[in-house]
């Protein structure tokens, strides 16, 4: 169906992608949710989205992703032209040179498709962060760790000949390195990103805080590093509901909300669920404090929705928009994917 004056709507150069969680939907499994994310991964890369990033969260039994670079892999067999990527490997927790192979070998089976975007983030509970590091791997800064990932990557020249593992490659060398983009729910990571000459992606989703977000992104803005080896690319991970009507939209919009747990320390993350923010306070052995309250979910009809992410496209002067859809109920959720994809096809002119 053609909506009258859709089709002059000004998309403004805009890029939309998804990022999946593989979430397990009501009384499903595991195995489910992973099935869910495949069959999601193939409808998108037939439709309009430019990428399709996967999450790693550990000891969670509402999202699956725990190891991306597996996911990746096998989604990249199961698609054909859509990137492939992290959103995002949790960098804190590993060697930079054992991240880089893992995506070096998915670049070298997928050249040109593959992207590597890394969190901040614990992604899961004080006792996930214990059990993955195991030694005093968290010690290091992440801006360290990112420097020394560029280089296995090959994309900033080696490692310099003062560092200890002077003239060490990442092994493969694929034809095309795969992109790398930095994920943050702050200004400081746009900072990071920006002094990096990095891509970077202010994740909403997360935390929630839409003052953050314009105070990230203006940052990003104004500290970019036009010398670094990236361009410069802003980018949101937004929470979109998109249903067959306005009301339909928002019924489904009410029902997420944001958990945030503050520590004594004055660490700020927030959980997927009231339970995992008591557990994660349980486990830091600090005094702690959670606040609910909604989401700002971007929401409506597909027209509606479409254009409230023009709005915010020009508003915060970003070329990307990363769509997480957190509809209880997949086949919900897949068209909420499909109608936003529809609208915007039918916005560029796409018949």
């Amino acid at each position: 169906m053609t909506v009258p004056g859709l089709e002059r709507m000004n998309t403004n150069g805009l890029t939309l992608s998804i990022l999946d969680q593989s979430p397990v939907h009501q009384n499903e499994t595991a195995a489910q949710a992973f099935q869910h994310t495949i069959e999601l991964a193939a409808k998108a890369d037939g439709w309009v989205y430019h990428r399709y990033w996967v999450a790693e969260h550990h000891g969670s039994v509402r999202v699956m992703g725990s190891s991306p670079e597996v996911l990746i892999s096998h989604l990249l067999a199961k698609t054909s032209r859509i990137r492939v990527g992290s959103g995002g490997v949790m960098l804190q927790h590993y060697s930079p040179y054992k991240v880089a192979e893992n995506f070096n070998v998915l670049a070298s089976l997928a050249p040109g498709r593959v992207d590597l975007g890394i969190g901040r983030g614990p992604g899961g509970l004080p006792q996930s962060t214990k059990a993955l590091q195991q030694t005093a791997a968290g010690e290091r800064s992440i801006g360290d760790k990112i420097v020394e990932l560029r280089k296995f990557l090959g994309c900033q020249g080696g490692l310099e000949e003062s560092h200890p593992l002077y003239g060490l490659m990442g092994s493969p060398q694929p034809p095309e390195p795969p992109d790398l983009y930095l994920l943050g729910t702050s200004a400081s990571s746009a900072q990071m990103a920006a002094g990096f000459g990095m891509p970077y992606v202010f994740a909403l989703f997360l935390n929630g805080d839409q003052e953050e977000m314009t105070k990230a992104v203006k940052t990003y803005h104004c500290k970019f590093d036009a010398a670094g080896p990236g361009r410069k690319r802003a980018m949101l991970a937004l929470p979109v509901v998109v249903a067959d009507s306005a009301d339909e939209a928002a019924g489904y919009a009410a029902e997420i909300e944001v958990i945030r747990i503050t520590l004594e320390s004055g660490r700020t993350l927030t959980t997927g669920t009231l339970e995992a923010a008591e557990n994660f306070g349980k486990q830091s052995g600090e005094r702690f404090e959670i606040k609910v309250r909604d989401a700002p979910v971007i929401h409506g009809s597909p027209e509606l929705a479409l254009q409230k992410l023009l709005d915010i496209q020009r508003l915060h002067n970003v070329e990307e928009i990363i769509v997480v859809t957190a509809i209880n109920d997949f086949q919900k959720r897949l068209r909420s994917y499909e109608l936003l994809s529809q609208v915007f096809s039918q916005a560029n002119g796409d018949r």
